[in-house]
């Protein structure tokens, strides 16, 4: 959606330049060479490769242009329709970048053309290292949290002064940022592999296109011109990297400032006098300290359990409550790691998964029950809605398309509709006279014979 909105503001600057372009209608030479300026113009702002006030630039991209384009064709290009010479000047576009980008790699030019591979190769490791480093902080605070809440429910007159209600928005809002930071660290992930992928198809591209040419005084434009724009749509791409690199460098900035509230709400110095005695274990170590225990199916009758070596495709289950233990949340109010080797419950077409067999068998004996806790809990809590995917338990709060598109709405829009109405000729009953007559010579008739 990102780049879709991007593009569409790339082509409303451009507009005026292309309207420019295919409404005129030249006649003398003089006026051919303005509209050719504009088309060279539109090159160089459509592919985003160097300024439009460097001379130089220019000139690049107008003896890329001609080598494609010489002005002795605008007589043919000016007698094609509007919608034809808007799509030969995209095409040419993308002709003259692929032609420029050639010629940067044989040096011949383009040196006002960034290296967006070498940028893209040092700027997403940047970024994911940004994003880690966020990560631990979250997962350190997360498990810091946890156990602090635990003692507390073991010992409630330990921590007089403390809040418990304030310490789980604490660990609701570091759970929400750790969620979105994992969002972040996997666009980014994927991003490495796509700019890996289109740095083979471009290089491999930029060979063939060697390969071809080889000195050669003259190529048949069905060999190269398809090398060319492959070369532009693959830069294209690569620009498309860079600006969703961009996007998620800003987002990871703009959410540090959470991490900057939780150090003010609960500074490094009380946590640890409070953590004195206390045990933190990791969301990994709970898993680990339960992957030895499983239910066993035989003690329930109306249940269906789901295990990694019954189950195809276990690993892509859809889990509720972003895989936290469906227990914990509703009774303990705390977001444990689910283990979903010790049995995933299928209840009513939904997954469920627990952080410890006991956990898993008191939330099996009445699902609807501890179901209904959990969306109670996200009442008092109403960062959980988001976090926990309760969204079809809160339709009320979804946009009205979203709710649409999943086949429930609450609150349906005003149903519109075009309509008329006609005033009446004659609102009251006619009373029209027989006996009128409005020709005045007919009364002059009437009056004689009186």
């Amino acid at each position: 959606e990102l780049l879709s909105e991007q593009h569409r503001l790339l082509e409303e600057r451009l507009a005026p330049v292309v309207r420019d372009i295919t409404d005129s209608h030249p006649r003398v030479q003089e006026e051919m060479e303005n509209v050719y300026q504009k088309i060279v113009s539109y090159m160089l702002l459509s592919s985003g490769l160097g300024s439009p006030t460097d001379i130089e630039v220019v000139r690049e991209v107008t003896a890329a242009l001609q080598s494609v384009f010489p002005q002795t064709e605008m007589i043919t290009f000016i007698s094609l329709s509007k919608k034809n010479k808007e799509q030969q000047l995209k095409n040419l576009a993308m002709l003259v970048t692929g032609i420029r980008l050639y010629n940067k790699e044989c040096r011949r030019g383009g040196s006002s053309i960034d290296d967006l591979p070498a940028i893209l190769n040092e700027a997403i490791p940047s970024a994911t290292r940004t994003v880690d480093e966020g990560l631990n902080t979250c997962h350190t605070l997360s498990h810091r949290y946890t156990a602090l809440l635990e003692s507390m429910q073991e010992d409630q007159h330990r921590y007089t002064q403390l809040s418990s209600f304030k310490l789980k928005e604490a660990l609701f809002n570091v759970r929400q940022y750790e969620a979105f930071l994992c969002i972040l660290l996997s666009d980014a992930i994927t991003s490495a592999q796509e700019v890996e992928k289109m740095n083979v198809r471009f290089a491999a591209t930029m060979e063939q296109l060697k390969n071809t040419v080889q000195n050669k005084v003259s190529i048949d434009t069905k060999e190269v011109f398809p090398l060319f724009v492959a070369l532009s749509n693959l830069w294209t791409g690569f620009q498309d990297e860079i600006l969703l690199l961009s996007f998620l460098t800003n987002i990871a900035n703009n959410l540090q400032q959470f991490s900057e509230i939780q150090s003010q709400l609960f500074p490094e110095e009380v946590l640890t006098s409070l953590l004195e005695g206390v045990t933190v274990k990791s969301d990994e170590e709970r898993i680990r300290e339960t992957m030895g225990t499983r239910v066993n199916v035989s003690d329930f009758k109306n249940q269906e359990w789901l295990f990694p070596e019954t189950t195809d495709n276990f690993d892509q289950l859809l889990i509720q409550y972003h895989g936290f233990c469906a227990h914990a949340i509703g009774v303990k109010g705390l977001t444990l790691p689910g283990n979903p080797a010790i049995g995933i419950l299928k209840h009513k077409e939904r997954c469920y998964v627990f952080s410890s067999k006991e956990a898993a068998y008191i939330f099996a004996q009445d699902p609807d029950k501890f179901i209904q806790l959990n969306v109670e809990k996200a009442r008092e809590h109403a960062e959980l809605i988001q976090l926990l995917e309760l969204r079809h338990q809160f339709e009320y709060l979804a946009p009205y398309a979203q709710a649409r598109n999943a086949g429930k709405c609450f609150m349906k829009p005003t149903t519109k509709c075009d309509s008329s109405t006609q005033t009446d000729t004659h609102i009251l009953p006619p009373t029209i006279v027989t006996s009128y007559e409005w020709n005045e010579w007919e009364l002059r008739r009437k009056a004689i014979k009186l």
